[in-house]
């Protein structure tokens, strides 16, 4: 089984596509994905707002599609408001933020007050990660009581401080998803890590799951290895 943790929905800007739940799923079968977690395409680029509440549309009915619901800390109070509006549908299952499209720095105290409605609300929060920012972001979710965050991509290009951050708190896990397959990269992390640190992600529909899918063919998982990255952990952290 293969849970996804970084999914995304909706039509890209830069080329043609519907973006429908349907291509989500195609994509899944083709990956041998059961379970994606998904944003709104459109909430992380645009309108938050308008974004989350497209998402309910497109996955009702969806049973293997579940929603992160995304903040933008620079308005918190929309994003507090929606969020008592849309939990209740039970369609969503973690909160995506995305650090560079926010203009919101890992490390910065407006991230600390976005992870801190994420606890109240007791949801997981998908965090965008590029370079030392990873480590910034393990230092706010250890300040932040309660709060339980993945760094996705796992900090790009700044991989190899993967082990620091996650030694840095208790309650971060990584993702690895990556448009650039550095050879060993994945091994070299999981050598240095607890296997229930990391989530497998994919980027889709951004990044073919394939390309994430072979990276971690390429790291050579042992059976616990796979069963708790593939889909252990998420069952846990997201309450699958």
């Amino acid at each position: 089984m293969i849970i996804d943790v970084h999914g995304h929905l909706g039509p890209w800007f830069f080329w043609p596509s519907a973006g429908t739940a349907a291509d989500n799923i195609s994509a899944m079968d083709a990956a041998g994905i059961e379970i994606q977690l998904v944003s709104s395409v459109e909430a992380v680029n645009y309108d938050p707002h308008a974004g989350n509440h497209s998402l309910v549309q497109a996955i009702t009915g969806q049973p293997r599609l579940k929603g992160l619901f995304v903040i933008d800390p620079r308005d918190l109070a929309s994003a507090e408001h929606q969020l008592a509006e849309l939990l209740p549908t039970g369609l969503f299952v973690g909160v995506k933020i995305h650090t560079h499209y926010s203009a919101t720095p890992a490390g910065s105290p407006a991230m600390a007050d976005a992870l801190r409605l994420c606890a109240s609300a007791n949801l997981p929060a998908l965090v965008h990660t590029w370079g030392h920012e990873i480590l910034d972001l393990a230092t706010t979710v250890e300040s932040v009581d309660g709060a339980r965050a993945i760094a996705g991509h796992m900090g790009g290009p700044d991989w190899h401080l993967a082990p620091e951050a996650v030694a840095r708190s208790e309650r971060l896990w990584i993702e690895p998803c990556y448009s650039r397959p550095d050879a060993g990269r994945i091994r070299w992390v999981l050598d240095r890590i607890d296997p229930r640190r990391m989530l497998f992600g994919s980027d889709s529909t951004l990044i073919d799951p394939g390309f994430a899918l072979g990276s971690f063919q390429a790291a050579r998982l042992t059976a616990d290895e796979e069963r708790l990255i593939m889909h252990e952990n998420a069952q846990s952290l997201f309450s699958l």
